[in-house]
């Protein structure tokens, strides 16, 4: 499976419903307005004719898929995903969805020993107590895999061992 369809099923379904019938609903709308336009005003010209239905299923469609992936993905990273699907919602002009893409937080973790999900803010598995991420034997605070040296305090890091593919 690729990315992109691994990022599609983060969509609910619900969603991708709602944006097919309300972009075909768009779209009936503006063709039906195309075709009988209000008395008195001037026909669209050919290029209008053809790119305005367009215009009309993709912008809707684009947006309510977006404020889906929005809710599934903050679901997804135990992020408070209802006030972030609002914020998509409500904040004008897409802004809304661009800050959720710049704040979000990282993917959790599972834990090695007991599967459980971990918050990638924490550093041990809230349910059995292994350390998500590697921890300086000298002062206990995180290190990132493959440094020799605590970025805190300095101390030598053992070498870890590499895992066989």
């Amino acid at each position: 499976m690729s990315k992109f369809t691994e990022h599609l099923g983060v969509i609910p379904r619900a969603a991708k419903l709602a944006a097919l019938i309300i972009s075909l609903g768009f779209t009936a709308f503006v063709l039906y307005m195309c075709f009988y336009p209000p008395p008195g005003s001037k026909p669209l010209p050919a290029a209008g004719m053809v790119f305005l239905p367009i215009l009309a299923f993709a912008i809707p469609f684009a947006i309510i898929m977006l404020v889906g992936y929005v809710y599934g993905d903050a679901r997804r990273r135990g992020m408070r995903y209802v006030m972030w699907t609002l914020f998509a919602i409500f904040v004008p002009n897409a802004i809304g969805i661009i800050l959720y893409f710049i704040l979000r937080d990282p993917l959790p973790s599972t834990c090695s020993r007991c599967s459980a999900s971990v918050s990638s803010k924490f550093t041990f598995c809230p349910s059995c107590g292994t350390p998500a991420k590697p921890v300086c034997p000298q002062c206990g605070k995180q290190v990132e895999i493959g440094w020799s040296n605590c970025g805190h305090c300095g101390a030598k890091l053992p070498a870890v061992p590499q895992r066989a593919a």
